[in-house]
């Protein structure tokens, strides 16, 4: 699916707040956090040929999607975050996704 296609169903700054509402508050994420994060998913979607405008079901390897995060995050070194805060958001997109229709 193409990146137009996530805004139209994905609105940011409303999948921002969903994940830091849902998240455990003892791991201090921000927005700068989250939105850094969902701007990598949309990378990795997009190296991976996932924003593609298809009616085919994609099958994300989570695990391999959490490599890919973190691994950018170490080189680019924009944001320090751990592989718990990561993961939180990215369980946070998965359930809002599902919530807005994204994800079955």
């Amino acid at each position: 699916m193409a990146k137009d296609i996530l805004d139209e169903i994905c609105d940011d700054s409303e999948c921002i707040n969903y994940i830091l509402g849902h998240a455990d508050k003892s791991l201090n994420l921000k927005d700068d956090d989250v939105q850094y994060v969902l701007d990598l998913i949309y990378e990795y979607y997009a190296n991976n040929e996932m924003m593609e405008d298809s009616d085919d079901v994609a099958e994300i390897a989570e695990d391999d999607m959490l490599n890919f995060i973190m691994g950018t995050i170490r080189k680019e070194k924009i944001v320090t975050l751990t592989e718990e805060q990561v993961s939180a958001i990215l369980d946070g997109e998965y359930q809002y996704g599902v919530k807005t229709g994204l994800y079955e």
